[in-house]
């Protein structure tokens, strides 16, 4: 069945047009490019990677089934938070003043942000989602789609500069497979590209692998602690990661050809986000968000199937309770990963100059050109200086400062070149 699937068009039934075996792999392609990002979180912070990878994958499950299983993303752990932390816990992971024992205060303010996720979706619900939608039309949307992933590149960099010959090995695999390979070798080139760039890193010697002294293990869970303070330092961040989130699901909907704002609504996935971030918080794992580095492995494979993340999911899950595989995959190169991320990254910049050129965003129009500049300028600008401080516990990143002042220049301006039509949107949802 599947050697007659015309791969270009997309792939939205993944266990009916590919089969169970392909399916599976792909899974594993994705759970391959959350990884490396989302253990990060916790070495930095202290906090503890089997929790994470079982937040990851529980809160992924989550937000597709508050989605109706509609959106393919995956929840991993989020970065916006880690000034956070550092405020909260006296500095991250192995700086002098660390204190791991503020770490559930911390976590506790990421259960109260989570909650302010339903605060919003509350507000979509009540004024409806026609009058929300107004503020991100694509001269919006488009450059902070674009900005996720320039964004994200510095990271992508910083691990391939590790070891930079056999990054290049890893991107020479992920792109020979992806140009020249034909049926599935052509949508696993990240899978691929990763399993070939650990082997040869594990030949020369770039793998450091321990055994760990447990097959099987519970994850140590650590119950949130709630305080004032860290929660007032910690809850305001959320303003920023709504403001992603939307850039983030836009992204996802222009890969997909769909318009997830409109279906299953802003509304379900901010709930689906909000809740999984709380729940995380609560056992003492990091925030999550929508991750653009399973973004770009949907453009590169165009396999759009729900069902895929939820297989990525459920390894995650498996893998938190058993430190030897996480040993394994935590072994792998970090020139491996940012080989893997330095095409990913791009795909997502790519993906929001696409959703532009097709929605026809005229860049002629000296209104669409400054709000286009300002937010490209002012999410790479205010990003490169650590973000924007507000008082001594708020620090806007880059891409919500960004998102602000497109929508606030989107609204002040005149001359409204595009309005959204909720039947053109549900009807292109459905299609």
């Amino acid at each position: 069945m599947a050697r007659n699937i015309d791969y270009s068009k997309g792939i939205y039934h993944a266990r009916e047009q590919l089969g169970w075996p392909r399916t599976i792999v792909l899974g594993f392609q994705h759970m391959f490019a959350m990884f490396g990002a989302t253990v990060l979180v916790p070495i930095l912070t202290g906090l503890s990677i089997s929790v994470t990878l079982l937040c990851a994958g529980a809160g992924t499950l989550l937000f597709h089934f508050v989605t109706g299983r509609k959106v393919p993303a995956f929840l991993g752990s989020s970065f916006a938070f880690l000034g956070g932390f550092g405020v909260v816990c006296g500095g991250m992971a192995g700086e002098p003043g660390f204190d791991p024992s503020r770490l559930p205060y911390a976590c506790g303010g990421i259960v109260i942000a989570g909650l302010i996720y339903l605060v919003l979706s509350g507000c979509i619900t009540a004024f409806g989602i026609k009058r929300v939608m107004r503020l991100f039309p694509p001269v919006v949307t488009g450059p902070i789609i674009i900005l996720i992933g320039l964004i994200l590149a510095p990271s992508a960099i910083g691990n391939v500069q590790q070891c930079w010959w056999l990054g290049v090995i890893t991107m020479a695999i992920i792109i020979g497979c992806a140009v020249f390979g034909k049926g599935m070798i052509g949508i696993i080139p990240i899978l691929l590209g990763v399993v070939g760039g650990y082997a040869i890193g594990a030949i020369t010697g770039q793998v450091n692998f321990s055994m760990p002294e447990q097959i099987v293990a519970i994850p140590n869970f650590t119950l949130a602690k709630f305080e004032v303070g860290a929660i007032l330092t910690m809850a305001p961040i959320a303003l920023a990661t709504m403001m992603e989130h939307i850039g983030d699901i836009s992204a996802i909907g222009a890969t997909c050809h769909r318009n997830f704002l409109a279906n299953p609504g802003l509304h379900r996935t901010l709930i689906g986000d909000g809740v999984a971030t709380s729940l995380a918080g609560l056992v003492g794992g990091p925030a999550n968000t929508t991750y653009g580095e399973n973004t770009g492995v949907l453009a590169l494979s165009k396999v759009y199937d729900p069902f895929v993340i939820e297989i990525a999911a459920l390894i995650a899950i498996i893998l938190s309770f058993i430190p030897f595989f996480e040993n394994i995959i935590g072994a792998m190169p970090a020139a491996v990963i940012g080989g893997a991320s330095f095409i990913l990254y791009g795909m997502i910049s790519a993906i929001g100059v696409r959703n532009m050129v097709e929605n026809h965003v005229d860049l002629t129009k000296q209104r669409n050109l400054m709000i286009s500049a300002i937010i490209l300028v002012s999410g790479l600008g205010i990003n490169s200086i650590g973000g924007l401080q507000l008082g001594p516990y708020v620090n806007l990143s880059g891409l919500a400062c960004a998102a602000i002042f497109g929508i606030v220049l989107n609204a002040a301006l005149p001359g409204k070149d595009y309005e959204f039509s909720m039947e053109e949107m549900e009807e292109s949802a459905a299609s």
